[in-house]
């Protein structure tokens, strides 16, 4: 008898199974389906988004090589193209390349382009930083005070403030005011993530700032003006090197 109910529950069992998976058999086979089309789908868009960004590359080695052949206008026409249609990465570096080569043929019109760029919340924000650097950077000879704090500000904290510092700085010295280039050098000279060309500079520029706009040599000669090394004799206008020690002799005994 415990035989005959076994077999009934296993009968009951496997008619169940067999309902149950042709009601939800559809479900799996769905998921099966659309996992494997999920993964196509995945495989074909990264490999178009590779030969897009292939081709987006050489397109931008195309319009650098007009941009070193002394082609701006082609090489900014080149990579207002490129901006237009490459992938995000690409677009705005190519903008940033386009409005570089503009600003060789056309000024105000680069800072225009630069200062879109800086304000574009979809370009990343370094490159923004960029944007603002170069567009600050067109406008640094004829630009007042004011504008050139305005422009340059939001870089004083970021990874660009020694570059900014250093152009407000040599603005500062061109004015005449030298405790304002000197307080922007001195800021230069101090920072440890300075790199080390920029602090020479810097530290050589800090120096015409504290000499009131003029450099002179520490051994110069101050009533003529002229440099005169320690040991000249200024009555032959010849150098004289100093004289010779004489050899000790030997003691007689």
């Amino acid at each position: 008898m415990a035989d005959i109910f076994r077999e009934v529950d296993e009968d009951v069992r496997s008619d169940k199974l067999s309902r149950t998976w042709a009601r939800y058999s559809i479900f799996v086979y769905g998921a099966a389906a659309a996992i494997v089309i999920g993964t196509a789908a995945f495989a074909y868009l990264r490999h178009e988004r590779t030969v897009a960004a292939e081709a987006a590359g050489a397109r931008y080695a195309a319009a650098q090589e007009l941009a070193a052949a002394g082609k701006s206008a082609e090489a900014a026409a080149a990579f207002a193209a490129l901006a237009k249609d490459a992938p995000e990465g690409v677009r705005a570096l190519g903008q940033l390349r386009a409005a570089g080569e503009q600003g060789l043929v056309d000024r105000d019109g680069a800072v225009k382009a630069f200062d879109a760029l800086a304000a574009d919340s979809a370009v990343p924000g370094l490159l923004q930083e960029v944007a603002r650097l170069r567009a600050g950077l067109l406008r640094a000879d004829v630009a007042d005070k004011a504008e050139l704090e305005s422009r340059f500000g939001p870089l004083l904290n970021g990874a660009f403030r020694s570059s900014a510092r250093e152009i407000l700085a040599l603005a500062a010295l061109r004015r005449g005011d030298f405790e304002d280039a000197g307080r922007l050098l001195d800021q230069i000279i101090v920072d440890p993530n300075t790199p080390a060309s920029l602090r020479q500079r810097a530290d050589a520029l800090a120096s015409l700032a504290r000499g009131g706009g003029k450099f002179t040599p520490p051994s110069a000669n101050r009533d003529s003006g002229k440099f005169t090394p320690p040991s000249a004799n200024r009555d032959s206008g010849k150098f004289t090197p100093p004289a010779a020690t004489p050899a000790p002799q030997n003691e007689k005994k």
